[in-house]
């Protein structure tokens, strides 16, 4: 099966043709700087990073590009707040956003641009709209005459009146149309501003992408990706000043959008408060948990957030581990001379159903819920025929279950460490003291092993072959 993906723009599945073959070039809009990531960003972002992941799978180089809104009216407001510098609190943060994406091993992008370092390029394109009669210089502003593209509205699927139609619209006088947007705006007294040939001013917050994505990816690149609330009309926007200023559309081939997280029945935004942050969530889960939760619904399908859906998570990434971690103990055991030929076949024939599946999920849009239930499914098999499959499918099994979760950037080996205190070696020869206290009849030191290590997190459970341990 070939990938599809859906096209915001179009608004249908499409099969995914890159500009360069085996080379796959995406933009994702990136985060305004000015307070900690919440766990809806840690749903765009593990959308896209799991998109990369399948599409380097499928062999192809990616090439991602992702920017920092680093000025703009609420990072001016909450640092005339705090008293500092908007420089200040933007570095601050950003390196909070480092810390929080690499904790929830979100690869690294290949360019991560500022828009306070491409003023030039800003400047450089709005000039070029201007030169083409598409955008008008307005007492210190410049606004993009939105008229002037007729194919405006694609992405939304809007046309400009029905934009319009029912609105109220406020006046304002620089504006030739009331659909017109900002592409520079004149400084106001107290900010932040940069020399223009217009004056002194900043740029407006769609000019932003539109200046990064052609400095790094060139006129034309795959995917531009973004959260559903940036159609319009920041993507919108986007498209117009790009196309607008290239005459050579479309700027970018595919437009994907992941649905929003939502809190109470309300988009989780940091402007309205509700707020679950993704080093809260992760301190109490583990990055995994979140993933999987994450990742349990369709990218394009809005989520509504509970404390009891981390618990779902969390048993359901139990269950994946449980299972592996057993394949991989039967399989150490020593061979028995009658296995059941019959429990390995359809154990192999199991991972190879669960191989296919898989792949046929990520290849329709990246379906990761259905991806998720072909492991598992594979891990009902293995419980039901991995006590009589031979080491060679148990093995088989262990390994897929590994392999396609790590492509969803979930990693089913239990910790080594816990709060860099209790290792591995460590709680390995408590379970051989306690053997050896069991063995002596020393129950009452068995048991109190057992109950210490489930107070630190860690399950023993008990088998013919002996004793193997995970953590809970």
């Amino acid at each position: 099966m070939a990938l599809v993906v859906h096209n915001t723009l179009g608004g249908k599945k499409e099969p995914f043709v890159t500009r360069e073959p085996g080379k796959a070039a995406m933009y994702v809009c990136g985060i305004n700087p000015y307070d900690y990531c919440h766990i809806g960003h840690a749903r765009a972002y593990v959308t896209f990073d799991v998109i990369r992941r399948y599409l380097e799978h499928l062999g192809y180089q990616a090439m991602v590009v992702q920017n920092f809104t680093d000025i703009e009216d609420n990072i001016i407001a909450r640092a005339n707040q705090l008293g500092i510098d908007f420089r200040e609190l933007t570095a601050k943060f950003t390196a909070a956003y480092f810390e929080d994406m690499d904790a929830l091993r979100i690869l690294r992008a290949h360019q991560y641009p500022k828009a306070t370092e491409h003023i030039p390029q800003m400047i450089r394109v709005i000039q070029g709209l201007i030169e083409k009669g598409i955008a008008y210089p307005a007492d210190g502003d410049v606004l993009y005459a939105v008229r002037k593209l007729p194919a405006y509205g694609a992405l939304s699927g809007r046309t400009p009146d029905a934009m319009l139609a029912g609105a109220r619209v406020e006046k304002d006088v620089k504006k030739h149309d009331p659909l017109d947007f900002v592409l520079w705006k004149t400084a106001k007294p107290g900010e932040p501003s940069w020399e223009s040939p217009w004056g002194p001013g900043r740029p407006g917050w769609h000019i932003e992408c539109s200046a990064m994505a052609l400095e790094y990816l060139g006129n034309h690149f795959d995917i531009h990706g973004g959260g559903e609330d940036l159609v319009f009309p920041h993507h919108e926007n986007e498209i117009a000043q790009s196309d607008g200023y290239t005459g050579e559309p479309p700027f970018a081939r595919y437009w994907l959008h992941n649905a929003l997280l939502n809190l109470r029945r309300e988009k989780m935004s940091k402007s309205v408060g509700n707020i679950e942050t993704i080093r809260s969530v992760i301190g109490r889960v583990g990055p995994d948990v979140l993933r999987l939760y994450l990742l349990s619904a369709h990218y394009r399908t809005q989520i509504e957030y509970g404390p009891e859906s981390l618990d779902e998570a969390k048993a359901a990434l139990d269950r994946l581990r449980v299972a592996r971690e057993t394949a991989l103990r039967l399989a150490a055991r020593p061979e028995q001379p009658g296995s059941d030929s019959a429990a390995s076949a359809a154990l192999a024939g199991a991972a190879d159903t669960a191989d296919s599946a898989f792949h046929a999920a990520m290849e329709d849009d990246f379906n990761t819920p259905q991806a998720l239930a072909a492991l598992y499914s594979l891990a009902r098999d293995l419980h039901q025929h991995g006590s009589g499959a031979n080491a060679q499918a148990l093995t088989r099994a262990a390994e897929e279950l590994a392999d396609c979760a790590g492509l969803l950037g979930i990693e089913l080996e239990s910790p080594a460490t816990r709060d860099g205190q209790v290792t591995a070696d460590l709680i390995g020869l408590l379970v051989r003291i306690r053997a050896m206290a069991r063995e002596a009849k020393q129950f009452a030191i068995a048991d109190t092993i057992r109950q210490q290590l489930a107070d630190l997190g860690i399950v023993l459970e008990d088998h013919a072959e002996g004793t193997s341990w995970r953590w809970k």
